[in-house]
């Protein structure tokens, strides 16, 4: 039965999909609450956004291939929306290709480590608010979406 289910759900999660879900649950472990594709601005959409316990924005970058890195770019326009930055891979990942200045995580569709903690840079308290406020917007619309999958809101 475990077996059925887990290539049922392999079939519908696509690789950075996993490589979400266990990042989250990992981040999670830490009291963090974690929301996926979080547009911070025009043009941008991170993987994964993490609120932590004492308000730390953290963003997650999953990649799931040497593809997947070298053909998207945008990741340094992250950088300025998070107090902490990191890729997230899974094992089979070549990770020198990653650069040693941001932070890396090991991840599955199960669960993650923290191989390298990423250099904090704090964000300054307005672009905090905002990213606390497109956080919270976000999930509550998922939430209402989840309740209410017949609700057309505006935006996300």
């Amino acid at each position: 039965m475990f077996i059925i289910l887990g290539m049922i759900e392999r079939s519908i999660l696509q690789p950075g999909q996993l490589l979400q879900r266990g990042v989250s649950r990992h981040l999670a472990s830490y009291g963090f609450a974690c929301v996926e594709e979080v547009i911070p601005a025009r043009g941008l959409r991170v993987d994964v956004m993490a609120l932590g316990p004492k308000g730390e924005v953290w963003v997650v970058e999953c990649k799931s291939s040497r593809v997947d890195f070298t053909s998207d770019c945008k990741w340094q326009g992250y950088l300025e929306w998070a107090d902490r930055f990191f890729f997230a891979v899974d094992e089979h990942f070549p990770v020198e290709l990653l650069p040693d200045d941001q932070g890396l995580i090991i991840a599955d569709g199960y669960t993650a480590e923290i191989l390298r903690m990423a250099p904090e840079a704090k964000l300054a308290p307005a672009r905090r608010k905002v990213m606390v406020q497109k956080f919270a917007t976000t999930a509550a619309r998922r939430l209402q979406l989840m309740r209410d999958p017949e609700m057309n809101p505006d935006r996300d």
